[in-house]
């Protein structure tokens, strides 16, 4: 049931409390030793779901989190090793917030270790597994909370989005996946990998959900300088969708091409213009968004010394300060995360810092400029949101150029902090495809409406 049913059937005592929690952690008990989507489920919550208001917005939300976000008292791993054994101090202000509107966090999900991949198979525990085929991926880096969505483990989840964590496993699980406008949701509590990209969004059932989740956990935050309140409620009369040329050229599925333009087909038919539109510089998106991704990582990641953060050693500790660097980051990180501490480190290093990590942030610039005058012209762009369906585990871990193909058509949107959707549009054989709608800086209210709207369409 979607997060809005379940309200009404508990207001109406049509379902049973405890009956209703009990299902969810029947679930994770029966399906998670096949999928490995949930790090840690609290048990307790079944005592802090009777203490809840029967009247706030998020009353029968049960959430799973991706465990790179706080919750007090409870681990918080990351998917890394280096982390095993974290017990977070504090609520994140998302948790916070979610906590304060009635929802309620039964548990967290597994990732790519620190956020850092496409396919939630870089976790330190292990690979997550797609729910309509346990042989392939389930994306990433939020894969945990995509299946605990998908597979009705809870009825909401909170994933986060640096190039694509959310949309893209929204897309290869069949759920809604939203990244808001970069700083309208904060980043507090939030175990950061590449600072201005990241951005916490929900995981629902429908677009409604998705939007109701957004209204709880948006808004200005004094632990985060760069939060806002704005929110453009501009009223439009008719909609424009734009289509860009440059998503629909080589590197798609052929199969996935088909199923977004027959999706494109049913919108016009239903009377929303189309309108074809170029964004030139698309193909320099991935690059750009790899150097300045890796150059944030290098810094994010320098406070895992063994120090502040780091492994729990048997064994007497390193005799200097370079030793217990090099046991602790040697043995605490993945593989992952190193190739893009290195490559980060060598775009920031002096000599390279103008010649990669400069050029590539007036690149993004001239990115962020491509959209805005594409949403002079439309409302939303749609295009879709992988380039292939979701691949075996173990087809691209030794090939990372292939692997990071998998964000070509969502990091975009976080290069020009975008608010961007993924919906369920259709299915090939067994296998869901996801199409993305993106819209300008701070129009969600435009974003969900479209949404809505296309959501109808393609379910009927």
């Amino acid at each position: 049931m979607t997060i809005k049913e379940t309200q009404e059937k508990l207001r109406k005592k049509e379902i049973g409390l405890e009956e209703f929690l009990s299902q969810f952690f029947s679930r994770i008990k029966e399906r998670n030793k096949d999928l490995n989507a949930i790090l840690t489920t609290f048990e307790d919550a079944k005592e802090e779901m009777e203490k809840i208001n029967k009247t706030l917005p998020l009353y029968g939300a049960v959430f799973v989190v991706k465990d790179n976000i706080l919750v007090k008292d409870k681990r918080a791993t990351a998917g890394s090793k280096m982390l095993e054994h974290y017990i977070a101090p504090y609520d994140a202000t998302v948790v916070e917030k979610i906590k304060e509107k009635g929802g309620l966090v039964i548990g967290k999900g597994n990732m790519d270790e620190f956020a850092m991949g496409s396919s939630t198979e870089n976790s330190a525990f292990g690979p997550t597994r797609n729910p309509y085929d346990l042989e392939r991926v389930p994306g990433g880096s939020s894969g945990g909370c995509a299946v605990a969505i998908a597979d009705n483990m809870c009825n909401a989840a909170l994933g986060s989005d640096t190039g694509g964590s959310i949309r893209q496993p929204a897309a290869f699980c069949g759920v809604v996946g939203f990244k808001p406008t970069y700083g309208t949701v904060s980043r507090s509590g939030v175990i950061s990998m590449a600072s201005s990209f990241d951005q916490v969004g929900p995981f629902a059932k429908c677009v409604d959900d998705a939007h109701l989740i957004f209204e709880a956990i948006a808004g200005k935050d004094k632990k985060d300088s760069v939060t806002s309140d704005i929110i453009k409620k501009e009223k439009k009369g008719s909609i424009k969708i734009g289509v860009p040329k440059e998503y629909f050229v080589a590197g798609i599925n052929d199969d996935i091409k088909k199923v977004i333009m027959q999706a494109i087909d049913k919108i016009e038919k239903s009377k929303i213009e189309i309108v074809e539109i170029s964004l030139p510089y698309t193909e320099y998106a991935l690059p750009t968004y790899e150097i300045i991704m890796a150059s944030e990582v290098s810094a994010n990641m320098a406070r895992f010394d063994g120090i502040r953060y780091g492994l729990e050693f048997d064994r007497p500790f390193a005799k200097t300060l370079k030793e217990a660097y090099l046991e602790n980051r040697g043995e605490g990180l993945g593989r992952e995360v190193k190739r893009r501490i290195i490559l980060g480190t060598y775009a920031l290093s002096s000599g390279y810092f103008d010649a990669y990590y400069i050029k590539a942030q007036k690149v993004r610039s001239l990115i962020a400029e491509d959209f805005r005058n594409a949403f002079n012209k439309v409302d939303v762009i749609i295009t879709p949101t992988t380039p292939t369906l979701p691949f075996k585990i173990g087809e691209k871990i030794e090939d990372p150029l292939s692997m990071h193909l998998s964000d070509i058509f969502t990091a975009t949107a976080n290069l020009a902090g975008l608010p961007a959707i993924s919906l369920p549009c259709g299915k090939i054989g067994n296998l869901p495809v996801g199409a993305q709608l993106m819209a300008d800086r701070f129009y969600e209210d435009i974003l969900f409406e479209v949404a809505k709207k296309v959501e109808k369409i393609w379910k009927n």
